[in-house]
């Protein structure tokens, strides 16, 4: 009886492991370096953009519905992303980021809503960052974690997936298609 219990306890356990290690695993950037239509994140983000989002809850239904228009333009290796969010509620929001190319496929930014700077590199087609940001929620703000993937579809189409979590647990996602005018 005492040696069931125990090889039940050490399969438990070995299937605990394996269902948190396959949670951590995450996909790389490196994937997507011969991936066409190459991204130039400059190019891409300079002139007037257009995006369609929504947010889901981890179950998958639409919590909110926004659009996005976004006037973008760079100096050298800085560039300003000013946001202008409508919301399915009535709501608006502005967020401008602050981007600087660090070479190598790598840039930052900053924006007032994000906690410290948020990493991001770029290869083939793909973009992806990560960040903190501080999300109101009913009278509430809540430090979220980001962790935002791009795809350029055509020259003038992005994709735009971001899981949000909090202490490694993952509240919904980010939805967006990008339209360049």
């Amino acid at each position: 009886m005492m040696m069931m219990k125990r090889r039940l306890i050490l399969a438990l356990a070995s299937v605990s492991a394996t269902l948190l290690l396959g949670g951590c695993a995450s996909q790389s950037i490196e994937n997507y370096a011969s991936q066409q239509p190459a991204l130039d994140l400059q190019q891409y983000f300079n002139g007037t953009l257009d995006a369609y989002g929504v947010f889901t809850d981890r179950s998958g239904a639409v919590v909110k519905r926004f659009t996005v228009l976004m006037l973008c333009s760079w100096t050298g290796d800085d560039g300003v992303l000013n946001e202008d969010f409508s919301y399915s509620d009535g709501t608006k929001q502005t967020r401008i980021w602050h981007l600087k190319k660090l070479g190598n496929g790598r840039f930052v930014g900053r924006a007032d809503d994000v906690v410290g700077e948020a990493l991001g590199e770029s290869r083939g087609n793909a973009f992806h960052w990560t960040y903190t940001m501080r999300l109101p929620v009913d009278k509430r703000v809540y430090e979220v974690q980001f962790d935002d993937w791009m795809y350029l579809v055509t020259d003038k189409v992005m994709l735009n997936k971001a899981a949000m979590s909090k202490f490694g647990v993952q509240l919904g996602e980010v939805t967006l298609s990008f339209t360049k005018r």
